[in-house]
């Protein structure tokens, strides 16, 4: 858990940039967090972002990672994102 969390922080950049005007990027985000949302659908859901076999597999065991959380960490990941978009860094964009 701590690799995904340093994964979300390194692009803290992109999610400000995107705020809350990049639905793709928050609904993305947002299927990563869902435990209801099973691998297939994720993938289903970027593959026009993904060029091939090897990036699909990777994608399919970062789902697996939140996917292995409880739903109190998935809930604590969704209040890190919401004070994300919600920061003082990220209201100018």
């Amino acid at each position: 858990m701590k690799l995904v969390v340093v994964l979300m922080l390194s692009a803290l950049p992109l999610s400000c940039y995107a705020g809350s005007g990049c639905q793709r990027l928050e609904d993305m985000i947002d299927s990563t967090i869902d435990p209801s949302v099973t691998e297939d659908q994720f993938i289903e859901g970027l593959e026009e972002f993904i060029p091939g076999d090897t990036t699909a597999q990777l994608l399919r065991e970062f789902k697996q990672c939140f996917l292995d959380q409880s739903n109190r960490t998935l809930s604590n990941v969704q209040v890190m994102m919401d004070k994300i978009y919600n920061s003082r860094q990220c209201a100018s964009y």
